[in-house]
């Protein structure tokens, strides 16, 4: 595994030192977590939680901001544009896994109602304001865990990276978004958690994050808001794995809307498109990134970042196992068509940042 420390070279000998003390104790903690030796302690060293909307009260006002007035910010959104193509891309001859494989099994949706039974899935738009002050959306993945209420994307679709790594504002996702419309409900994020090395050392081997929402709301007939049950109650919930040997084939979801290089439009980002292909492991300097998996997929990278790429997914019922998300994009022949996409390794840090996260109640948005 990838030490950061050795990406900073202008650090001292004992900043070093103590860099990699906080490695050795990240690694231990990680370890504890997926052995399920203990639970994730609030001051987890590989772990970094932030607040999204930490009261019942903003989760309404976010809502409504995005509900209000038929859905307009919902449609004025733009694909998220930060970070989304790379140029150099270097193959390695692999990633060492830092644990044994593990999994967390995926869940389908729990619902007498059969509407909600026909839910189209787990991926949807995350959509947040940016550091220009525009609404834009990203890609976003329903995960099961214990109170069936986490959304898994790109660190960057939650850390604003242009503002010192504070959290995007008014984050929400809408499972299933077509349209303006919000049939599977909105879910308002309350907690991120996220990688210590992605925000304090801009490392994008650790560019993932799993947010924590509120229960869904809707519009209700009086113009108000109305609480929708849980999110993976509703659409159920992506598996997890981590550790996973490359090689592997996975299926990529998302919702890609941007140009190639040579300005065609492919895509329109109104419904979710998918690609397969199989893994394998690369290098990436410009995003200081020594790890990255690589997965042939013709996804433009604007609208696309977030992608869930989804391992032994199985077509009937719609469920894998997630086991990585689109971070970046890139051209790798020169046919200025993007042909490759890149997602973190997932190993044992993440499923420690996942155990973390996977352990908050948030509970819904209005009072019951």
């Amino acid at each position: 595994m990838a030490i950061t420390c050795s990406n900073f070279r202008h650090l001292s000998g004992p900043q070093i030192w103590r860099c990699e003390m906080k490695r050795t104790l990240s690694l231990l903690t990680v370890g504890l977590l997926v052995s399920g030796l203990v639970t994730a302690p609030a001051g987890a060293s590989s772990v970094v939680t932030d607040p999204l909307a930490s009261s019942q009260a903003t989760a309404a006002e976010i809502a409504t901001f995005w509900l209000g007035d038929g859905g307009a910010h919902l449609m004025s959104a733009t694909p998220y544009n930060v970070r989304t193509a790379v140029d150099k891309v270097l193959p390695i001859s692999g990633i060492p896994a830092d644990t044994k494989p593990g999994t967390i099994p995926p869940t389908p949706p729990s619902t007498s109602d059969p509407a909600k039974a026909k839910a189209p899935g787990t991926s949807g738009k995350v959509f947040f304001v940016g550091a220009d002050g525009q609404p834009h959306w990203c890609t976003g993945t329903a995960v099961q865990s214990q109170y069936r209420n986490l959304v898994a994307t790109a660190a960057h679709c939650v850390y604003d990276t242009q503002r010192s790594y504070a959290t995007l504002d008014k984050w929400v996702f809408v499972p299933g978004y077509s349209g303006g419309t919000t049939p599977w409900g909105l879910y308002v994020g309350k907690q991120v958690s996220g990688h210590y090395d992605f925000t304090t050392y801009d490392d994008y081997d650790r560019d993932y994050a799993f947010v924590n929402v509120y229960g869904g709301v809707v519009s209700s007939a009086s113009g108000g808001l109305t609480n929708f049950g849980r999110l993976v109650d509703n659409v159920g919930g992506q598996g997890l794995a981590w550790s996973q040997p490359l090689g592997s084939s996975v299926d990529v979801f998302g919702y890609p809307a941007g140009p190639h290089p040579d300005g065609t439009r492919p895509y329109t980002g109104e419904t979710i498109e998918s690609s397969r292909g199989d893994t394998s492991a690369v290098r990436v300097p410009s995003l200081k990134a020594e790890e990255l998996m690589a997965v042939d997929s013709r996804f433009t990278g604007e609208g696309a970042l977030g992608s869930s790429w989804l391992l032994r997914y199985d077509k009937a019922s719609r469920m894998g196992y997630l086991n990585g998300i689109t971070i970046s994009v890139a051209d790798t022949d020169g046919s200025l068509r993007y042909d490759t996409s890149f997602s973190p390794y997932f190993d044992g840090e993440l499923a420690g940042v996942y155990s973390a996260a996977g352990a908050v109640w948030t509970g819904s948005v209005l009072p019951a």
